[in-house]
């Protein structure tokens, strides 16, 4: 089941590139008491992703945070090594916290995965963007398949 505007966001732990190496990412704790722009990728460094997706965000972060937002997040199920690689290559600086899920534990729980067996894929996010509020879904924008349009930065702009 599709997670829904108005549910709260599940519990997991994802990962990220700090300092001192990969370092976990508790959801709770990361959407707690925070307006928080997260949208998800089926692959890093994949074309649309590379090209349109990140980019988009990491062009209009200004804007995006002058309207109340307090982090913009990119989360693909990939590892945190190629996360990161792939962050440092788009040049997000602080910009996007890019997250790792792994094993695609968080996205099954939003019930938004993507079946990419076909492609030698896996199972991955599907590309959608959110808007979440301590905590709870106030904006769900989910792709139709290789469409990129209701996910992007400036549609995310206009929600906010």
């Amino acid at each position: 089941m599709t997670i829904a505007v108005g549910d709260k966001i599940p519990t997991a732990t994802l990962t990220t590139m700090t300092a001192d190496g990969p370092g976990p990412v508790v959801t709770d704790e990361f959407f707690a008491g925070k307006k928080v722009v997260l949208f998800a990728v089926p692959g890093a460094f994949t074309p649309t992703c590379s090209a349109k997706h990140l980019p988009g965000f990491i062009e209009h972060a200004d804007d995006i945070l002058s309207k109340g937002v307090d982090a913009i997040a990119c989360m693909s199920v990939n590892d945190v090594f190629v996360m990161h690689a792939w962050g440092k290559d788009a040049g997000v600086e602080d910009k996007v916290v890019m997250l790792a899920d792994g094993n695609g534990d968080f996205t099954k729980a939003l019930g938004l995965e993507l079946d990419g067996t076909g492609f030698g894929m896996g199972i991955r996010s599907q590309r959608f963007a959110m808007i979440v509020d301590n905590g709870v879904l106030t904006e769900l924008n989910i792709e139709e398949p290789g469409a990129f349009q209701v996910s992007s930065a400036n549609h995310i702009i206009g929600q906010l």
